[in-house]
């Protein structure tokens, strides 16, 4: 059997990386593996900590910031011969057997599987299961807030249920801090699309594997821990969560369901800017312009 390859973006990730490092052999327990790291031209010790602490690794450095997806395609190119890819934020920590919970889990209509996602130190799994955008859920989400019209599946992308992690449940896509993908998936949806620089990109991947006949299915025996990011607090990654988002459906939609979609987005963000989060203002600003669409921005 082909190894698994573990496939790591870091940029300015020498903080997280240890940790990262440390938990990979027990969340790798029971597998044969190989780590590759894409380095989006990092200006801290990342590509340092990894020479020191994990000196069989494959460095692919990339010479810029090429963006997430960009840096998947990279270290999925210098694998090798490999199977099941893990694609991993490297601010993830596996628990034991994580990894090969998830490739098992793989087959029978199941492409990518993901894992349940903690926050440190909570141990409440993080609501990582998401459904297809639609204009109603964007609304409903702008009138009533995502976590409560999560409860009302016609309503919000956000999945709630507590039962839906409890059990092996199929999402339309998933949070991709960890995911395991089948060689079979891979092949068939090919590369991770890079007009996304950063967010969405797993979202696209994930429906476009569900095009294809391949399901996204939580595996609740896996677990890891995720430390998170600043999305939710920088204004500037906030705003490119949220033009993404747009620019997702604008690819799967035509115009006029676009421009419903859009402005239900920026309904949701103008009513959240009114509470005065300067993220959500950011990205209602950003998004009101004309042309916001037509380009990825990059950090």
């Amino acid at each position: 059997m082909s190894p698994v390859a573990v496939i790591v973006v870091t940029w300015n990730s020498a903080a997280v990386l240890p940790g990262f490092l440390a938990a990979l052999p027990e969340g790798m327990a029971g597998l044969d593996w190989r780590l590759v790291v894409a380095d989006n031209a990092s200006s801290d010790d990342t590509v340092e900590v990894l020479r020191q602490l994990a000196p069989d690794a494959t460095v692919v450095q990339t010479g810029r910031n090429a963006g997430y997806a960009a840096g998947v395609n990279a270290a999925l190119g210098a694998a090798g011969e490999h199977g099941t890819a893990l694609i991993c934020n490297p601010d993830i920590r596996m628990r034991e057997g994580c990894a090969k919970r998830l490739v098992d889990s793989l087959g029978d209509g199941v492409g990518i599987a993901v894992p349940l996602l903690y926050e440190e130190g909570k141990d409440t799994p993080h609501h990582s299961l998401r459904r297809e955008s639609s204009v109603l859920r964007a609304l409903g989400e702008a009138v009533i807030g995502n976590t409560r019209a999560g409860r009302f599946p016609a309503l919000s992308e956000l999945i709630t249920d507590p039962t839906a992690y409890q059990r092996p449940t199929r999402a339309d896509w998933a949070t991709g801090a960890l995911m395991a993908i089948s060689g079979d998936c891979l092949t068939t949806c090919g590369p991770w699309d890079e007009s996304f620089f950063l967010y969405s990109e797993e979202t696209e991947y994930c429906l476009r594997a569900r095009d294809h006949g391949y399901a996204t299915q939580l595996e609740p025996t896996a677990k890891a821990i995720h430390l998170g990011g600043d999305s939710q607090v920088s204004p500037r990654l906030w705003t490119l969560l949220t033009l993404n988002r747009v620019r997702l459906y604008s690819k799967r939609h035509g115009p006029v369901a676009t421009t419903a979609f859009r402005t239900a987005v920026l309904l949701r963000e103008a009513s959240r800017a009114a509470l005065g989060r300067p993220a959500a203002r950011a990205a209602a600003a950003t998004l009101a312009r004309p042309g916001a669409l037509r380009k990825t921005p990059g950090p």
